[in-house]
């Protein structure tokens, strides 16, 4: 696809979010909490957010953080990011301050659009984040800033008062397909990473193309025929700070349908499940166990009309067949689609009944050469075409990321490993940066921690490899119980050896009160690490 000819609308972000407003205008396009905004609405309020960061002084390229959690703003902001030709860049709400400072300087954020909850932080360090020249304020109701804070803001652009005289008209220039969208990694193994895309692809790559499971479509109006469709209502419950929840609410969006945005304080399934009740919403959004296993549990309690409901789908993390089941036998009728996917590599394939995901085209399953695999053989999942122009800044981690293959071929190989079978389907065996050696062999937590999560007392579970004399490393669980239930060592030995190798069952336990894991669901394993090899050296000194 080409980037367009001036004047006409391309596949940009901005313009492929008008071509649907202007499709539908009046249909419903968010909810988020007591806000529900139209299409029209959401584009006017949009625009304002465009107008105001011209207004700051910020051109096409430039960066703006985007630091809150779910909320309308959020979108808002976002989509104005785009209109005006900029960059909004994700950032998570969990940061102390050194990691605040260190996204503002590596991304280069010029605009911040903040939560005032966190002007504190923003004040703190907004002295040595040199490029940031204005700051929006999102009003949490908890009050006027401290005089302190409010002092430590005074040398930036008021963004409050330039979006308050901002217009709600659409009046922008033409937009390219080379416009960039960047989303930054969660950094759980180390820093994080801005992956940086043209609009183009990202669409094309994680947004469904218009056209979801099959090609991408050829002309951007095209989007404009979804209005004659009934608008698909979709509960979002992941955070708009990460990808996965960035990319559904797009999904959403291009597909003229209506996003229902969680917006609690805390993860509350409960309230979600009233959620789903109230707007019918069709579909559910989830990431893995952590978000999926509380909802089935309430579920399970009864007193939910979740008859609407007829699709749970997981991105960025598995379901475990566990959860599955019982998700399934709680909700008649219901498809789960379980699919994996990275910043780096957009969304991959749903799972089949199988447990494995087809091959889609431009994907492989690439050795060490860089050639694809046999079938029975292991590898690194990949995929060329549509695919990111790298690391923000980085050149070094750019090249490693995205190799170039003998035949002159791009891949992007964000370190998934997975093994090619004989039907031509892979199964994915899990993150080569948590992989774990023990005597030779290699075990990925992933496959480890669904099988323990099958075990009745086991609620959640991490698994890690714990230094050892013998073999180098050796398996440990870090485990959450059910409430009423308790697991000893030798019972989940027990429950592991008929279900994988022996080399793959836990040599450790370590019982917690809860496995901690990111607003997106995604364990910490360097947690995981350090409270197995504490438990381990304990143990190894006779505490």
């Amino acid at each position: 696809m080409a980037a367009g000819v001036a004047g006409l609308r391309t596949f940009n972000l901005a313009d492929l979010f008008e071509i649907v407003a202007d499709a539908c205008p009046d249909r419903l396009a968010l909810v988020a909490g007591e806000v529900r905004l139209t299409y029209r609405e959401l584009d006017e309020r949009a625009n304002r957010y465009a107008h105001a960061f011209l207004a700051a002084g910020l051109g096409p390229g430039d960066h703006v953080g985007i630091y809150a959690r779910n909320r309308s703003e959020w979108l808002e902001a976002m989509v104005g990011a785009f209109k005006a030709r900029t960059v909004p860049i994700n950032i998570n709400y969990r940061y102390v301050e050194d990691e605040l400072l260190y996204v503002l300087r590596n991304a280069d954020i010029k605009a911040l659009v903040v939560e005032d909850e966190y002007l504190p932080k923003v004040a703190a360090v907004g002295a040595d984040a040199p490029l940031l020249a204005a700051v929006f304020t999102l009003d949490s109701g908890a009050g006027a800033p401290a005089a302190e804070v409010a002092a430590g803001l005074a040398r930036f652009a008021d963004g409050d008062r330039l979006l308050a005289e901002a217009s709600s008209a659409r009046d922008f220039g033409p937009r390219s397909a080379d416009d960039r969208y960047m989303v930054y990694t969660g950094g759980t193994t180390g820093f994080p990473k801005g992956v940086e895309w043209r609009s183009e692809d990202i669409f094309c790559s994680a947004l469904g193309g218009g056209n979801f499971g099959g090609e991408p479509i050829s002309d951007p109006e095209e989007l404009a025929k979804k209005a004659d469709t009934p608008p698909l209502v979709q509960m979002l419950t992941t955070p708009l700070m990460h990808g996965n929840g960035q990319w559904v609410t797009w999904i959403t969006l291009v597909n003229a349908g209506t996003a229902v945005l969680w917006t609690g304080l805390r993860y509350d399934p409960a309230e979600i499940l009233r959620t789903v009740e109230r707007e019918r919403a069709a579909t559910m959004m989830l990431v893995g166990d952590a978000m999926a296993r509380p909802i089935a549990d309430e579920l399970a309690g009864g007193g939910y009309d979740v008859a609407s409901l007829r699709v749970v789908g997981s991105g960025g993390a598995l379901l475990s067949p566990a959860v599955k089941e019982q998700l399934r036998g709680l909700v008649p009728g219901l498809y789960i689609s379980d699919g994996f996917g990275a910043s780096e590599f957009g969304a991959g394939s749903a799972q089949n009944a199988d447990g494995r995901f087809p091959m889609r085209p431009n994907t492989a399953v690439l050795g060490d050469d860089l050639r694809p695999v046999r079938p029975g053989e292991s590898g690194r999942l990949a995929r060329t075409g549509y695919i990111p122009v790298g690391y923000y800044k980085d050149p070094e981690k750019t090249a490693a990321t995205f190799p170039v293959d003998p035949d002159g071929v791009r891949w992007v190989v964000p370190g998934d490993y997975a093994r090619l079978e004989d039907d031509g389907t892979v199964t994915l065996l899990g993150r080569g940066s948590v992989c774990i050696n023990t005597g030779g062999e290699k075990v990925f937590p992933e496959e480890v921690e669904g099988v323990l999560k099958a075990h009745a007392a086991v609620y959640d579970v991490v698994v890690v490899g714990v230094p050892d004399a013998r073999f180098g490393e050796r398996v440990a669980a870090v485990a959450s119980v059910r409430e009423g239930h308790a697991v000893t060592l030798a019972e989940l030995s027990e429950h592991c050896r008929t279900r994988i190798a022996g080399y793959k069952v836990p040599r450790d336990l370590v019982v917690v009160d809860a496995v901690p894991r990111s607003p997106a669901g995604k364990p910490d394993y360097r947690w995981a690490k350090e409270v197995a090899a504490q438990a381990a050296e304990k143990a190894a000194a006779g505490g």
